[in-house]
């Protein structure tokens, strides 16, 4: 059982990978042609107005792809100077508490994220330049935070602990 949630967590850190990395990648690809073409043939920069809409929607997708990741490489904001000090059992104690309220707090999200999806789907509503259904921009937090509950999740079951994996 252990091997295949090892096998699983290691498929969905390399999906975040890759698409994490596309994405910062796709958005330096069209943002330097946007910079070229406004430079070069100003003439034709308002033929591609869309790529500041784009690069603004991957660049929410990227952002919210990356929230389990940091946490589970222990990356995000976090201010520990009293937390490493503690003795084991306090300190055992306030990593469960801060995992179980992380958790709950993600899937409440997650559950917030739905219904603003679902809110957006009925409107039909579309973005400007891309004419993308703007749901597509309220899935990332959606799917980020639930990358986020698994990851405080697996932390509170002890199979990942982020202040004792290397960097």
């Amino acid at each position: 059982m252990r091997e295949l949630l090892g096998s699983l967590l290691n498929g969905i850190r390399l999906i975040e990978r890759v698409l994490i990395i596309s994405i910062n990648l796709i958005m330096v690809g069209l943002y330097t042609f946007n910079v070229l073409v406004r430079e070069i043939m100003p003439q034709y920069a308002s033929t591609f107005a869309w790529i500041d809409e784009a690069t603004r929607l991957l660049m929410v997708w990227a952002v919210f792809l990356a929230l389990g990741l940091a946490l589970e490489r222990g990356r995000q904001v976090a201010v520990t100077t009293l937390f490493e000090k503690m003795p084991d059992l306090p300190r055992k104690a306030v990593s469960i508490l801060i995992n179980l309220t992380g958790t709950v707090f993600s899937c409440y999200l997650v559950w917030l994220g739905i219904a603003l999806v679902k809110f957006v789907m009925r409107t039909g509503q579309l973005s400007p330049t891309l004419g993308l259904p703007m749901y597509w921009l309220y899935i990332a937090p959606t799917v980020g935070f639930g990358l986020l509950a698994l990851r405080y999740l697996l932390e509170l079951l002890s199979i990942n602990d982020r202040h004792t994996r290397p960097i």
